[in-house]
Parts: structure tokens; C-alpha cells; sequence
């Protein structure tokens, strides 16, 4: 007889990193949980906070998660929902506005240009739609077919149609369905959803649990807050009420820590930003009174500000993340390791899921995960490797690629970090990873050479693309990080890393080779380093990417070239992210620089695949 492991629902222990800077998901919640509140002059410098939330607009309309990014469904929602909380203006909606279009795949909306469709997308940019730019999505009828392809039979939704036949119901599927549905539909009175609703009400009601709260799914084994408010939100947005309102008020009630504030799990250590939302966006949705937790919920939230606007999960001083901790543990001089470091990621689990979080409270993400491997966690925990293995397998989507969590649409950088995952766990053979359906999504993602510019190119679900350049497209192994993307050397090398750890059954390793040689001499800076784009700006990610695939592809490495570049961005300061940004880039730039700077020394193979974007 065998029994499902789960991580104890405790903040992690021994010594992460925190950088003391805002997170934009925290800003998020803090800002809309003071505003239910009705607190918002609460906010901990309102002016400091609105300029974080404007300086993450990209020159597209868009928003990104953080400065330099591409501009993404989920930031560009957080970003205008958070100023219109403050009573701030939300700048060139009509950019934003033709930035939302262009995400449209034809039937819903993906998390940016190019990507498949999925239901966090759709409902973040079918609000924005509604709700920011006074506008309707561009066919109502055919985004109403879509949600409703997104019913499970047993009745709950998942992320897509594709998920659904798949059975993978989700209450979070379920709430940002419903909450599209009603955006789109203008919650007119007369509207009728698009699913068997008694079906769906009844799974909503299934999830809860005894105790009162809610679980994800029914495999998930710990009811926690973020699962109890999405479900809850959900029936109430269909005229419902969960199946013991009273046991789930209770439930929420109980889960006050020592300030009055809330823990997300039962046994949880830390009042984080999170739990004090699903919280507060629980008992709203069930009609209960906010006044008792609103004083404690107002001045908990106060502790978690950061100097010059914007918020962190926790404390600025103790609000560790799991990339900086890794990238501390991977740059520290091998003759003083971390464990503490490593004590601190192994802690990163979350008790319905195996793979570490980005920050505690928040779900697994691929990226996270493989840092955290890298820098050893895990390395002699067993069940916590098969755990991760497991959660890797149920995150791969049906077009064969992977996102950064359950549900995200497929992109390159999330894909290749779920594939380099899997190796250092044992190899993708023998995970349960569909390896033909790896290689699939891999391919989609190559840019043919007969590609159209940018005016008239679409992707394969009829969106129109953006500044694509036709010389980028008829260049030989060019790829995007998503299908009909732009081209970029990072995702074309990371396409040729996937090629070669899936092995001569999917792909010929002389071919990946030659891919790997042929875009580092387009790419190759003169002056040291390697470029995104072109070849004229080096990079710290591109040039991190160009010497591990160079090592991959057993391609000799010149080092002089590479050192002319990292001396070009390292000082005692830190190290930049590109020489025309001097400066330290922060842990994770420091990191990269170091790890760089110690291959100059040392032979291929040390340097871990620490892909970001």
C-alpha cells in the first residue's frame, strides 16, 4: 500500500534571500484587498505605488511584470486594475486597447501575442476589454463557444478546451471562466451561461471539505484560501452559495494569525499578502461583514510596504524568493557553501503541488524549479524528487510544450527549463513527459523562412503578429518563444538544448550542433558577447545562453571573446545585464556574471541551465 507524500504547510525554513523590492502579484493584492476595505488611503506611499504600477507600460500598451519584459495579459490586468483602485489615470487605453486585440487568437484570448489561448488570459484580457477600454472582444459569439468547450464531464472547467477533454477541472479555471463570461456578457440580467450550471455548481460544491474550506481539484489534499475564494467567487457569480456557507465562514475566521490577519493553510506561519485577499475576497463573496478583520487585515498589510511604493508577500527584510536564494547558493564560493540556502528551497513545496514556488504562498512554477534543483535542493530527498516529477508530468499542456504553471499556455523558456528539470531528475525518459509532443512544440515554434513581415503575418489561431522582421525570418533555426513569435537567439538555442537532451530518437545531435553554431557566428558581438537580436548589443541572458549551448553542443568556447564581455559588465559593484545598463542587475544578473566568469577558468559542464526569458 502506498500513500501520497505532502510537504508539512509551513513557511520555509532556514536563511532565503530577499531583495526588499515590490512584487507586482503583491502589489496587486494588497492594493485590491484595501480597496474592498475601503482603505485605500491606507496605501503606503499612493504615489510611490501608482509610478511602480505605470512604470511596468511597455511603448505597445501592454504591461509587463517587471521593467524590459514582454508585455503579458496577467501584468497588463494587475497593472490598470491596481491604478483604477488608487484613483489613478490609466494612461493610452487605446494602446493598450490594440495591444489586447493583438493577444485574440480568434476564439479567446492568450497571455500575449502568439501563444495559445488559455483561461487566465482570457478572463484577465476579456475584463480588461470590458472593464478598462469600454469595448466588447472582437466576436462575443465565438469566445462564448469557447468557454463553453471549456466544461469537463464530470462539470467543472479547466484551463482549455484541450484541458477539458483531458478531465483537468480546476476551481480557479472555474472562477476566471465564469468571471469572462460575465465581462463578455456584460453581466446582463437575461445572460445565460454557456454550461450546465447545475453540473457546475455541484462540483464547485464537491471541493469543499469538511472542515469548510475549499480544494483545487479532487486530488488536492489541503483546502487552502486561494482555492476557497476562487470557488466561492465563482458560485457567487452565478447566483449560488457553497454547500455550507456558515462551516466556510468559520473556516476563513479560523485561519486569523496572531495580528489578526490571515495564514493560507491551517498550520501556515507567515500572515502574507495572499492569504489576507482570498480572505477578505472570500467573506465579500459570501456576504459577510468585513468590519471585523478590517482594521487587522489594514494594519498587517502596512508592514509589508516597500520604500518608494509597492508591496512583497511579507516583511521587505524577510521576503526571500526562490530565484534569488538559488542564485545566492549557485554564486557562493564553493569553499563556503549555503545550506541554509538549500534548507530554505527544499522548504519551497507547496502541500498540493510538487514543485517549488517562486515566493511561499504562490504556486509551482517550472523556472523556479529548476533553479532550485540546480543549486542542489532535493538532491538527497527522494520523495520530494518524485513529487516534483509528478507535478512536471501533469504540467505538460496538449500541444506538447509546457507553461510557467498549471494551466499557462505553452512557451520556449518554460519548456526547455521543464525539459533541463527532468534531466536533472533522471533523464525526460521514465517521467511520464510526452517526449514526441515536446519535439512538436518545439518545431511550431520555428519561424519559417518564408515567413511575411510583420503587417500581414498571423500566427496559427489567426492572430496578427508584431514586429517580426522579414531578414529575422529568413534566417536558418530561427525560433520564438511562442508559435509565430519573434525570433531571438535565446529561443533558438534553447529549442537546439531541448533537441539534444531528448536525444538521437527525436533529433539528430550533428544537426543541433551545426544550429548552435551557425546562430552563436550570426549573433556574436565583435566587441565580446552575444546578442538577442542581431549582433550589434550584447547581453548578459543571450551571452549565458550562447556559452552553455556552445558547451552543450561541444563547440570550443574563445575565451577572450568572453571575457572582453564580462569585463565589460562586471565590477565590484555586481554585474549588469547588458553594458549599456552599468550597474548591478540585481542577485540573479550577479549570479549569471559570476557563473560566467568561473567557466573562464573551468571546462564545459559547469555552467547550470539558468534560463529566464
Amino acid at each position: 500500500m502506498t500513500t501520497t507524500a505532502t510537504t508539512a504547510p509551513r513557511a520555509p525554513q532556514g536563511t532565503g534571500v530577499s531583495g526588499g523590492e515590490p512584487d507586482l502579484w503583491c502589489t496587486y493584492a494588497a492594493v485590491r484587498t484595501l480597496a474592498w476595505l475601503e482603505r485605500t488611503d491606507s496605501v503606503t506611499d499612493a504615489d510611490g505605488t501608482a509610478a511602480y504600477l505605470t512604470g511596468r507600460r511597455n511603448a505597445d500598451g501592454g504591461y509587463a511584470w517587471s521593467r524590459g519584459m514582454l508585455s503579458d495579459a496577467w501584468a497588463t490586468f494587475y497593472c490598470t486594475q491596481g491604478l483604477r483602485d488608487l484613483g489613478r489615470p490609466v494612461p493610452g487605453l487605446d494602446a493598450t486597447s490594440r495591444w489586447l486585440d493583438s493577444t485574440w487568437s480568434g476564439d479567446a484570448y492568450a497571455m500575449l501575442p502568439g501563444q495559445a489561448p488559455d483561461v487566465w488570459a482570457t478572463h484577465f484580457s476579456t475584463r480588461s476589454a470590458a472593464e478598462l477600454c469600454g469595448g466588447r472582444v472582437p466576436d462575443p459569439d465565438r469566445l462564448l463557444d469557447w468557454l463553453s468547450r471549456l466544461q469537463c464531464a464530470e462539470g467543472g472547467l479547466s484551463w482549455s478546451p484541450e484541458d477539458a477533454r483531458r478531465g483537468k477541472a480546476d476551481v480557479r479555471a472555474c472562477y476566471y471562466g465564469v468571471m469572462a463570461w460575465r465581462a463578455a456578457t456584460g453581466q446582463a440580467l437575461d445572460a445565460t451561461p454557456p454550461w450546465d450550471v447545475p453540473a457546475l455548481t455541484d462540483w464547485l460544491r464537491a471541493r469543499q471539505a469538511t472542515s469548510g474550506g475549499f480544494h483545487f481539484a479532487p486530488a488536492a489534499q489541503v483546502p487552502c484560501l486561494w482555492a476557497t475564494y476562487r470557488a466561492v467567487g465563482a458560485l457567487e457569480a452565478l447566483g449560488e452559495t457553497p454547500r455550507d456557507p456558515d462551516a466556510c465562514r468559520d473556516w476563513v475566521m479560523g485561519l486569523r494569525g496572531p495580528t489578526g490577519a490571515f495564514v493560507r493553510w491551517e498550520g501556515y506561519d507567515v500572515e502574507d499578502v495572499w492569504a489576507s485577499f482570498c480572505a477578505v475576497g472570500t467573506l465579500k463573496a459570501l456576504g459577510a461583514s468585513l468590519a471585523p478583520v478590517a482594521d487587522a487585515v489594514t494594519a498587517r498589510i502596512s508592514e509589508l510596504g516597500c520604500a518608494g511604493g509597492g508591496y512583497t508577500y511579507r516583511e521587505p527584510p524577510a521576503a526571500a524568493d526562490a530565484l534569488s536564494t538559488a542564485a545566492a547558493v549557485l554564486s557562493a564560493d564553493p569553499g563556503s557553501p549555503r545550506p541554509e540556502g538549500v534548507r530554505w528551497l527544499e522548504g519551497c513545496q507547496l502541500p498540493n503541488e510538487g514543485g517549488v514556488m517562486y515566493m511561499p504562498g504562490r504556486g509551482s512554477e517550472v523556472r523556479c524549479t529548476l533553479w532550485a534543483l540546480a543549486a542542489g535542493a532535493f538532491a538527497e530527498e527522494p520523495t520530494a524528487r518524485r513529487r516534483i516529477a509528478g507535478w512536471l508530468a501533469g504540467l505538460q499542456n496538449a500541444d506538447g510544450g509546457f507553461g510557467y504553471w498549471e494551466g499557462r499556455g505553452s512557451d520556449m523558456v518554460s519548456t526547455a527549463a521543464a525539459v533541463e528539470t527532468a534531466a536533472l531528475l533522471g533523464g525526460p525518459d521514465g517521467l511520464g513527459l510526452d517526449l514526441q509532443g515536446v519535439r512538436a512544440f518545439i518545431d511550431s515554434c520555428r519561424v519559417s523562412p518564408d515567413s511575411h513581415g510583420a503587417h500581414d503575418a498571423h500566427n496559427s489561431h489567426g492572430a496578427r503578429l508584431s514586429g517580426v522582421a522579414d531578414a529575422s525570418r529568413g534566417e536558418p533555426y530561427a525560433h520564438g518563444n511562442v508559435p509565430g513569435g519573434e525570433p531571438g537567439l535565446r529561443p533558438a538555442l534553447q529549442a537546439q538544448r531541448v533537441r539534444m537532451l531528448l536525444g538521437p530518437g527525436y533529433a539528430e545531435p550533428a544537426e543541433a550542433s551545426e544550429a548552435v553554431r551557425a546562430l552563436l557566428a550570426r549573433h556574436r558581438v565583435r566587441g565580446g558577447g552575444y546578442a538577442g537580436e542581431g549582433h550589434r548589443v550584447p547581453d548578459l541572458l543571450s551571452t549565458y545562453e550562447a556559452v552553455l549551448a556552445a558547451d552543450r553542443a561541444g563547440l570550443g568556447l574563445d575565451t577572450a571573446h568572453l571575457r572582453a564581455f564580462t569585463d565589460r559588465v562586471r565590477d565590484a559593484g555586481g554585474t549588469a545585464w547588458s553594458p549599456l545598463a552599468p550597474g548591478s542587475g540585481g542577485p540573479l544578473a550577479d549570479c549569471l556574471g559570476t557563473l560566467l566568469a568561473r567557466r573562464l577558468t573551468a571546462g564545459p559542464g559547469v555552467l547550470p541551465a539558468l534560463a529566464l526569458s
